[in-house]
């Protein structure tokens, strides 16, 4: 018997690939959306040869559709990107925080459009090529970690509902980057295969974030201009060039002379000074998330121990959570360093995500 329909997520790139081959190995009737949602025309002369949203990726997604055999769609998803996330980018960082874009894609628009998309087409599923899993226990849907550490993605999918949980699958949550490598081979795409991973935000080439606000925000420097680097204390150590182009735990780039290594400690946006420190003094105990997504509990219990993660490519650190009416509350068991305002905190239970929130030091 034939499988649900499933509509799948095709950048061009190596693991979304895999997942329509995967999907049509096994009975799924399988349809293929790419999602353009930036035009790198906008950055001019910064912009990179190859991305995710270029003629090449798409043509490389309609390629593998039509190989295996199935219909393949191109959504224009710019407008909806430039509001939902490009705007969001720009505003937090004009408020001193450091945002993660690709958890407000997730959140705010990709599985939203991918899910309008897919009941206009009669798909019971979306899926794509991120490295994590779900299973179902009892009523509600688990969010856990891919097998491949290395690889994970849950953090930046803490932010799905049951609903979008219940209609999604992520057919390389049980496998490890080399192993999807040699599956495209085995099956002819060593193209694919060999395709070069990109860890930089998408809009953003070689990660200068800098350049960017300045292309987007043209009166930036007359918005934001010079302020002063302080300490703890509240001496001037210096100056700076404005609090946007600067980062919690930031160490290069300060052009200020200490004699041991300073890092950014603190941002005020609105007297526009940046606190700055050795590293001793970078870590801290105690943060807060709000605007939760509860994912294995519904609630979090008094005093509930759990590992919590700060950023991406962080191990977790151990800490005691408590929920009240609208944040939760994050007391580590041990100093954690470069707490980001506006970045997420994903709170583990093992291998399962518990709920994530957005970031605060202070409420």
């Amino acid at each position: 018997m034939k499988k649900e329909r499933v509509l799948v997520a095709m950048s061009g790139g190596l693991d979304s690939s895999v997942v329509a081959m995967l999907l049509s190995e096994q009975g799924y009737e399988v349809l293929g959306i790419t999602m353009k949602v930036w035009d790198y025309e906008y950055l001019g002369d910064q912009a990179p040869e190859k991305g995710c949203c270029n003629l090449d990726s798409i043509n490389d997604a309609r390629t593998v559709a039509v190989n295996l055999g199935f219909p393949h769609y191109v959504l224009d998803l710019r407008d909806e990107f430039k509001e939902m996330v490009i705007n969001d980018f720009v505003g937090e960082y004009l408020k001193g925080r450091t945002p993660n874009p690709c958890i407000m894609c997730n959140i705010h628009m990709k599985w939203d459009a991918l899910l309008r998309k897919a009941d206009a087409l009669g798909c019971q599923y979306i899926a794509t090529g991120h490295y994590a899993q779900i299973t179902k226990v009892e009523d509600r849907f688990v969010l856990s970690k891919g097998t491949d550490e290395i690889k994970d993605q849950s953090y930046v999918l803490w932010g799905l509902s049951q609903e979008k949980l219940a209609r999604t699958l992520f057919p390389l949550g049980g496998y490890s980057k080399p192993q999807i490598r040699e599956m495209a081979k085995e099956r002819g795409y060593d193209k694919i295969a060999d395709k070069r991973e990109s860890y930089d935000i998408c809009f953003i080439p070689d990660n200068d974030y800098r350049s960017f606000l300045k292309i987007n925000v043209p009166n930036i420097e007359e918005m934001v201009g010079e302020g002063d680097f302080i300490n703890t204390s509240g001496k001037v150590l210096g100056k700076h060039k404005g609090f946007p182009y600067y980062t919690i735990g930031q160490r290069k780039g300060l052009v200020i002379a200490m004699g041991e290594p300073f890092y950014v400690l603190k941002i005020d946006a609105e007297t526009n000074t940046i606190t700055l420190g050795p590293k001793s003094e970078l870590g801290g105990k105690e943060a807060f998330i709000k605007k939760v997504n509860f994912v294995k509990l519904d609630s979090i219990p008094t005093d509930y121990l759990a590992t919590v993660k700060i950023r991406y490519k962080d191990k977790g650190s151990a800490a005691i959570v408590n929920q009240f009416e609208d944040y939760i509350h994050i007391q580590f068991l041990e100093d954690v360093p470069s707490i980001a305002p506006g970045q997420s905190a994903v709170i583990y239970d093992g291998q399962d995500v518990v709920a994530g929130g957005f970031l605060y030091t202070k409420l």
